[in-house]
């Protein structure tokens, strides 16, 4: 009745009877176990876990500290409103040794629309190791000065694995082998594709071919999040979805979709402001603060009062405002 073999049903009952004697022997967590725990074996994993911080401050509160390990973080927003930016700024911030309260990892860049810019990434990467010089200048403590023998340009660049993938054949491609390389890499924390609309928004016929192909590869990286204690990080475009009285920009790929990710961040513009809006999370109420890209990354911005999204209204991130002499 419930469409498995007799041998599968005895398999997973022998299973069961191993659970309840106590005779998995396979730690909480570990890949390919499901064995039982506690919620406080829970906590202690989840507090354990670590983040990676932004370096805007304010990004870093709503998120409870940064980008959380372990967890499917989605950034949506209009092109040039900084996602990339941001995806750049974390891979190397993942690098930041332990004792600057980084996590000394390494990250994994898959990009689908061609946006990764080196030259952009080696002005981040020279402003963070300019900023923990002077961390190590003012402390000077022994661990800081021996962690920046190694903590260079040359060796961030060197830890930062490029994948391009042109279509979706390549990208399910590349994610479903992404596990054998992280086997190989172990120090891998951070995973981002730059682009996951993109391949699927254009020859698909068959749409519930996509939502087929979208439902796997989530969950391919829910697996990899897991397995291998990273963090896995998603741009994502925004499209128009028309109403009956009106049209608003939400996120693409469809409403099933919005349910693979942990935390989901929307970016958008309000005037010449960048903002970005917590808009799904499990632990961290919905708030809104502004940022900027500058020269050296992503940014805090000073403003005389924090704008936080009012109750009881409706969200409608829009696209970069034209000035009055582009019009």
């Amino acid at each position: 009745e419930i469409g498995i073999s007799k041998e599968e049903a005895l398999e997973a009952l022998q299973v069961v009877r191993q659970e309840c004697r106590g005779d998995a022997t396979r730690t909480a967590g570990a890949p390919g176990t499901s064995r039982k725990c506690t919620a406080l074996e829970l906590l202690e994993q989840e507090q354990a876990q670590g983040f990676i911080i932004t370096f805007c401050s304010a990004l870093d509160n709503i998120l409870g500290g940064g980008v959380q390990l372990t967890k499917i973080t989605e950034i949506c927003g209009a092109p040039g409103v900084g996602k990339t930016q941001l995806c750049m700024q974390l891979a190397v911030d993942v690098q930041i040794p332990e004792c600057f309260g980084g996590l000394a990892g390494e990250a994994v860049f898959i990009d689908t629309e061609g946006s990764f810019m080196v030259e952009r990434v080696v002005d981040i990467a020279t402003a963070c190791v300019q900023h923990c010089q002077l961390i190590a200048e003012a402390d000077q403590e022994e661990d800081h000065l021996k962690a920046l023998e190694t903590f260079s340009l040359e060796n961030i660049l060197s830890h930062i694995y490029y994948f391009r993938c042109r279509d979706y054949i390549e990208l399910l491609a590349q994610v479903y082998l992404l596990p054998d390389f992280l086997s190989e890499h172990s120090k891998v924390r951070l995973v981002v594709i730059d682009g996951i609309a993109f391949p699927f928004r254009h020859d698909f016929e068959d749409l519930s071919l996509r939502t087929r192909l979208l439902n796997g590869l989530a969950q391919q990286l829910i697996i990899i999040a897991n397995d291998h204690k990273a963090a896995v990080v998603l741009t994502n475009q925004m499209t128009t979805r028309i109403g009956q009285s009106q049209s608003t920009l939400v996120p693409a790929l469809g409403e099933s979709w919005g349910h693979a990710a942990t935390v989901r961040l929307i970016f958008h513009w309000d005037n010449n402001q960048r903002l970005a809006t917590l808009y799904k999370s499990p632990s961290q109420k919905e708030s809104t603060i502004p940022y900027h890209v500058t020269p050296h990354g992503f940014r805090d911005v000073q403003l005389p009062a924090v704008t936080q999204k009012p109750e009881g209204t409706e969200m409608n991130p829009r696209k970069r405002p034209r000035r009055e002499e582009e019009k």
